[in-house]
């Protein structure tokens, strides 16, 4: 299988502490014994040793899904310390070493959606978390281009990930990750848990799914995943068989790297599980919209958007019948909008 190195150069003249060696992102106890150069001198031996037993405790739980092989001894001044990071031990059958998730959702960087994605995500690798601070529902593919973009590294929940907070859009999550905050390509990007569905025609006015579709363009598989509660205390408990099945089989199988699958969830429903999965494609519906108008205080006109949902579509193939026949819907998506029986069609009309 395909190896990752990671080299960091240890300068042993002078005291090293060990507590603080971090490689991308994920932490590595120090066998000092094995990189120690035996010109030190006894003081920063005795450093050296006092910062390995108080690392050692703090790094131990770090190492939960990797075995870390340490096998490289310098005889130079300068030593370098070469990792290599092997499967995970609960997921041997993905076909990468090491895997860096990146999360994120439209929903806000602390709805209970995408805290649910971020636990099951750190089982099979290193996640990134960046999201918006802030509810971004119906957002669509927007970019920041007028307000200067802010990301602050926080911590919500105790866990191995990284967390950072952004106020911009979802895309613009994915832009600052690929491009400022990670310092190489993720294996990776998963996008939600999505608070409501993105099934049908609301593909195209979705911040989850738009999330997913910029990883897509940056050459990096990319999953969305949604379900059908709008709910801020949604149930997420049934996703997470159907979630680990999905990226799982990602990872073990060669797809194409710009790959994006946008995954639905039927509501939950006491006493009826969800069927299985169905790969389908998306439903022929449309909203038929109306808008609530109002007067402010001043005296000024103000309109609330609603509407109801039209699913112009009988057919069973499609995502809105894996819904309602309560089955996980997966949709291939991409972002190319080429109407190509269109583009044939007036090629022959154009060269009569």
């Amino acid at each position: 299988s395909e190896r990752v190195q990671l080299h960091k150069s240890i300068d042993l003249s002078s005291s090293y502490d060990f507590e603080n060696l971090v490689i991308s992102q994920l932490a590595v106890r120090v066998l000092c014994n094995l990189y120690i150069l035996p010109v030190i001198s006894d003081r920063s031996q005795k450093i050296i040793a006092k910062s390995r037993r108080r690392a050692s405790n703090d790094i131990d739980s770090k190492l939960k899904q990797y075995s870390i092989l340490d096998n490289y001894l310098s005889k130079r001044p300068k030593c370098r310390l070469e990792c290599h990071l092997i499967r995970s031990k609960k997921y041997p059958n993905t076909s990468v070493n090491i895997i860096y998730d990146v999360a994120h959702n439209d929903d806000g960087i602390k709805s209970k959606g995408i805290r649910h994605l971020i636990k099951i995500m750190n089982d099979f690798g290193d996640v990134v978390v960046v999201a918006p601070n802030k509810p971004q529902s119906a957002m669509g593919h927007a970019i920041s281009l007028e307000r200067v973009l802010r990301c602050d590294r926080i911590n919500i929940d105790n866990g191995s990930h990284l967390e950072y907070s952004c106020n911009g859009t979802p895309a613009d999550c994915v832009k600052l990750a690929l491009n400022k905050i990670l310092h190489f390509k993720p294996d990776l990007i998963v996008s939600g848990i999505n608070h409501g569905s993105n099934s049908s025609i609301n593909v195209i006015y979705s911040g989850t799914v738009a999330a997913a579709i910029e990883g897509a363009l940056n050459g990096i598989p990319a999953i969305a995943f949604s379900l059908l509660d709008y709910s801020a205390d949604a149930d997420f408990t049934e996703t997470d068989k159907y979630i680990r099945e999905i990226v799982a089989k990602i990872f073990s199988n060669k797809f194409k790297n710009n790959i994006c699958l946008n995954v639905n969830f039927p509501k939950p429903i006491q006493g009826r599980k969800i069927k299985g999965i169905k790969i389908c494609r998306q439903a022929n519906a449309n909203w038929n919209e109306e808008f609530d108008e109002r007067i402010d205080p001043k005296g000024r006109k103000y309109y609330w958007l609603a509407g109801n949902f039209v699913n112009n579509d009988e057919e069973t193939d499609t995502d809105e019948w894996a819904l309602n026949n309560h089955y996980v819907s997966i949709v291939p998506i991409s972002f190319d909008l080429t109407d190509y029986n269109l583009k044939d069609y007036l090629t022959s009309k154009l060269n009569e």
